[in-house]
């Protein structure tokens, strides 16, 4: 028993520290925005001004465990268990789409429904299976100065094809994005030819005209796109939302409003505010300095994130956290960007920050994943 505590303090003791020091900010933030996007609204229908509060700490602390719990296994040794990941993420995602199964949110058929009102994202897992699954058919049986194969490119692409294909089924145009750019990022980096990665994007650009003309995107996602181009396309919807967007965050001036006295954050003008959209109430209450604070913090996770990939000499690791950065990254630059008019709506949350269980569990892992190749690179 003593030995174990002290392999538990040991491996606590190895975590990057700065890295470690961007979650916690942003997951602070983050829980006080969530409180102030939700506790007035809650508090005049005359329900738990603390409700959001409390299952979004709630969903931290669960996720905290997962964290610490990716922690414990040698990253290496995942390899072994990467065809059960995948299988099970796999499996998830074919009962999202089976009737009486699946649960229809906002247009789209991705969610399983949990006892106790809570609600499970298979897709927001999968993420993780996927970039495991094509870090180990990549790194196989290579060392550092080697190239994987055009069959080893293949076998990786068929990893990520069945997942994204059952993504497309519900439609969930955002997590396709998000696998997407880091699938290309993990290929770039594994020393694959060159023409696989223009190739990929070239047929991204191609598939995704043909989704738009085949009827693949929904109406609702086409007023997505539409509303990014012209504002004034969906004026009731989405183009609604843009809108009350921009005036949130513009409104903060440079100091903010104050936490829990933003007037728009406190007449619900922006919907889905505390999951999407919670960066328009970092705008509004905390200002330009505050909203800066926070991509600060995003950096210096990005910045330490790339030191890990830098020291690893594991190809197998070095992918990983390629995967987990491109994954972050991307999701981090769409979500900021549309809630300011830059990148189209998709409905993806901001890593760390937003509302949402399944969500905070995927990025959890990931932190865990980041760790867990730190202290084994050291």
């Amino acid at each position: 028993m003593r030995i174990a505590r002290v392999n538990l303090r040991a491996n606590f003791a190895a975590f990057d520290r700065w890295l470690m020091l961007s979650v916690f900010a942003l997951l602070g933030t983050g829980t006080l925005l969530v409180y102030a996007a939700t506790k007035s609204w809650f508090a005049s229908q005359g329900l738990d001004p603390q409700y959001y509060l409390k299952r979004h700490i709630l969903n931290i602390f669960i996720g905290a465990l997962l964290t610490y719990g990716t922690t414990l296994i040698d990253y290496r040794l995942l390899r072994a268990y990467t065809p059960i990941l995948w299988g099970l993420g796999v499996l998830a995602l074919v009962a999202v789409l089976v009737p009486g199964v699946g649960s229809t949110v906002n247009g789209a058929k991705s969610w399983i429904a949990l006892p106790g009102g809570f609600q499970l994202q298979p897709a927001e897992l999968a993420k993780i299976s996927v970039i495991i699954g094509m870090s180990m058919i990549l790194a196989e049986g290579r060392d550092v100065d080697s190239a994987p194969s055009d069959g080893d490119v293949l076998r990786a692409l068929a990893i990520a094809a069945l997942p994204m294909l059952l993504i497309i089924a519900q439609p969930d145009l955002g997590e396709v994005l998000i696998i997407t750019a880091a699938v290309v990022s993990i290929i770039a980096v594994s020393g694959a030819p060159t023409r696989w990665v223009a190739g990929l994007l070239l047929l991204g650009v191609l598939g995704s005209f043909v989704a738009v003309k085949s009827g693949v995107i929904h109406q609702y996602q086409l007023k997505r796109l539409q509303s990014f181009v012209d504002p004034t396309a969906d004026p009731q919807q989405s183009g609604y939302q843009l809108r009350q967007s921009r005036i949130t965050i513009g409104s903060g001036g440079v100091v903010g409003k104050g936490l829990f006295n933003g007037p728009q954050t406190n007449g619900r003008f922006v919907p889905e505010q505390q999951t999407d959209f919670i960066f328009t109430v970092a705008g509004e209450e905390l200002g330009f300095l505050g909203s800066g604070f926070i991509l600060l913090m995003f950096g210096l996770f990005f910045f330490r994130a790339f030191m890990i990939a830098r020291r690893t000499t594991d190809i197998f690791g070095r992918l990983v956290v390629i995967g987990v950065i491109a994954w972050f990254a991307f999701q981090t630059f769409e979500n900021i960007g549309m809630t300011m008019g830059l990148m189209p709506m998709t409905g993806v949350p901001l890593p760390f920050m937003s509302y949402g269980g399944s969500s905070m569990f995927a990025n959890l892992i990931g932190l865990g994943l980041l760790q867990n190749v730190h202290v084994r690179s050291r």
